[in-house]
């Protein structure tokens, strides 16, 4: 296998380092800290290498688990997920607990304190300092995100330190730190720096996703009372990403081969040089291993949505929801002549299964399996269908790629009303060559199924921006941070089906014109011979029925209708679902921090 990188086990070592430093002088519980001198700062922070070791202790970017966490209206799950859990109970402070850790921050500031008495140059300590303070703007963004007021601290508490009582500070006043942090960062971290390192670049990208997401987010939540300023972020999102355009030398990757190029991302063993690639998480096998992806696949919790397929243009460009009959189309009709992406992203008719384990049943010309609360649809963006484990340890994380600084780039455009035909050819139609789909034009028509989901939205290029931003990043984390800044949090109502079948009897699920499957009553028994296909091949047999019974695959209408995922959604309730209750034993502890929007 190529080794990806000439320093990674430097980088690493100095990571677990950095971490064995960090824990002999903090706590996670934030009012119970110990005095920084425990570590005994005196005798660290002296050379680069110190200030090296620590900053690799505070790297914590995503791996697999991107992959896992879009439990929205592209997927429904049967685990547990926070919003699930307050949109099907009576949730409050005292049941919605995590997210209120601060050790992180101590560590951070820690380092910010003492960086400073290194003997090197300014520009070389400027460069560290740097990356903390973007781990620092990191940290903060999740908590706005979270709580929208929290409490802003630069300096390392104390135990005793008055400070550990005051009330949260206003979103607006922290936010512009977290900017002040970015823009220092940006201003001071290298452009160039050894694979796996934060750079110039990936400061960038962040500031630009952070800048758009508190941009709209201020714009769509009338009840932050902060409205009036959501432009003036917005253009700091739309002049970063330009920059970054500008100046990074990315763009999209692509060998000239729409139905491969997309899903090859997700499945590369070395993204380090990949165009594209912004920052992304590197695995070696027997170094760092990547997760086992096989419940990605198979039917462990999540289950993909139609919805989300539905989304997927024509190959034409044309819109899905305009095609006759499009609402009990087959399972191998959906997939014909859609956007690549698609069937790159989804299991479509005739995919072969070559990694098959516990939560990746079947065999490798795969026939679509159907089990209860689960859709039928199957995710391979982020499966390493591979069955060495040395080939699934490796695969890179792309983290983050430039297609998201182009879309940031154009919704921000399109959002203060200055978007150009330009503007479209250089953001979203560089998404759309990739896969050979045509161009988005400023005169594209509405497409009433995109319009019905974003009500507040009348102008049809915003609504295929959104659209863009579904569809490129389905999958990947992003969805659940875009509803709620877009206030369309009534999206995860909706209940996740999948696929449709008009009635009991044989179906094909291949694509190959033989039937592969029997849906038979719930009333029926599964005979012990099963009948064979024309290829000679046994056919799977389901019992289907209605939630409640006792078969194999519930129907919406019992013998007919889609597949029914996670029946029972809940409610969501605005603006309070939007955020999160600070932990009552937060409170208890600090009487003047304050819960927002109805949170109790």
């Amino acid at each position: 296998m190529k080794f990806k990188n000439r320093n990674i086990k430097s980088l690493l070592k100095g990571g677990m380092l950095a971490t064995a430093l960090i824990m002999t002088g903090c706590n996670d519980d934030f009012l119970e800290q110990l005095p920084e001198t425990e570590i005994g700062t005196e005798n660290f922070f002296n050379t680069e290498e110190d200030l090296a070791i620590y900053v690799y202790g505070l790297y914590n970017f995503p791996g697999l688990g991107i992959y896992y966490d879009d439990a929205t209206d592209n997927a429904g799950t049967t685990g547990n997920r926070e919003i699930k859990t307050i949109m099907t109970t009576e949730a409050s402070s005292q049941t919605i607990t995590s997210g209120w850790s601060w050790g992180q921050l101590r560590d951070i500031n820690l380092f910010l304190e003492n960086a400073g008495n290194a003997d090197i140059s300014e520009e070389v300590k400027n460069h560290y300092i740097g990356v903390a303070r973007f781990f620092r703007a990191q940290f903060y963004m999740e908590k706005v995100k979270r709580y929208s007021d929290v409490p802003w601290y630069d300096f390392v508490l104390e135990t005793d330190s008055e400070e550990l009582y005051k009330a949260s500070d206003p979103r607006a006043m922290v936010v512009e730190n977290i900017f002040a942090d970015y823009q220092f960062a940006m201003d001071h971290v290298k452009e160039t720096v050894t694979d796996g390192e934060v750079d110039r670049w990936t400061v960038m990208a962040y500031y630009s996703r952070n800048a758009l997401f508190e941009g709209t987010f201020r714009k769509y939540h009338s009840e932050l009372g902060l409205t009036d300023t959501a432009n003036g972020i917005l253009d700091l999102a739309q002049s970063i990403s330009r920059q970054l355009m500008d100046e990074g030398g990315f763009s999209i990757y692509t060998t000239g081969i729409p139905n491969e190029d997309y899903h090859s991302l997700f499945s590369s063993q070395d993204l380090t040089g990949n165009p594209e690639v912004i920052f992304t998480n590197i695995h070696e096998d027997d170094l760092k291993n990547n997760s086992d992806p096989q419940y990605l696949f198979g039917s462990y919790e999540m289950s993909m949505s139609r919805d989300l397929l539905t989304s997927y243009l024509m190959k034409d460009g044309s819109y899905f929801s305009a095609q006759s009959g499009n609402e009990t189309m087959s399972f191998v009709e959906e997939f014909n002549n859609r956007d690549p992406r698609l069937s790159q992203t989804y299991a479509a008719p005739g995919w072969e299964l070559n990694y098959t384990s516990t939560y990746s049943p079947g065999v490798t010309n795969y026939v679509q399996e159907l089990k209860k609360n689960f859709t039928g649809y199957h995710q391979i963006k982020g499966f390493s269908n591979d069955p060495s484990v040395d080939i699934r340890n490796g695969i890179d994380i792309p983290v983050l790629r430039y297609a998201e600084v182009l879309l940031n780039y154009a919704e921000a455009r399109a959002e203060l009303g200055l978007l150009t035909q330009q503007d479209l050819d250089e953001t979203v139609n560089k998404l759309r060559d990739r896969v050979g789909i045509p161009h988005l034009t400023l005169g594209v028509a509405t497409d009433p199924e995109q319009a019905a989901r974003y009500p507040q939205v009348s102008n049809p290029v915003l609504l295929e921006i959104r659209r863009e931003r579904r569809i490129e990043f389905a999958m990947e984390g992003r969805r659940l941070d875009d509803i709620n800044r877009w206030a369309a949090g009534k999206l995860l109502e909706k209940e996740p089906v999948g696929m449709y079948f008009p009635g009991l009897g044989k179906y094909d699920l291949t694509g190959d014109g033989v039937e592969d499957i029997i849906l038979i009553n719930a009333s029926e028994t599964i005979p012990a011979q099963k009948e064979l296909n024309s290829l000679g091949v046994a056919y799977v047999y389901y019992r289907a029925g209605s939630q409640g019974e006792n078969v194999d695959v519930y129907l919406t209408n019992g013998n007919s209708g889609n597949v029914v995922g996670v029946s029972e959604r809940g409610t969501f309730v605005g603006p309070k679902h939007y955020y999160r209750p600070i932990p009552a034993s937060e409170i208890l502890l600090n009487p003047n921090l304050k819960q927002v929007f109805g949170w109790e």
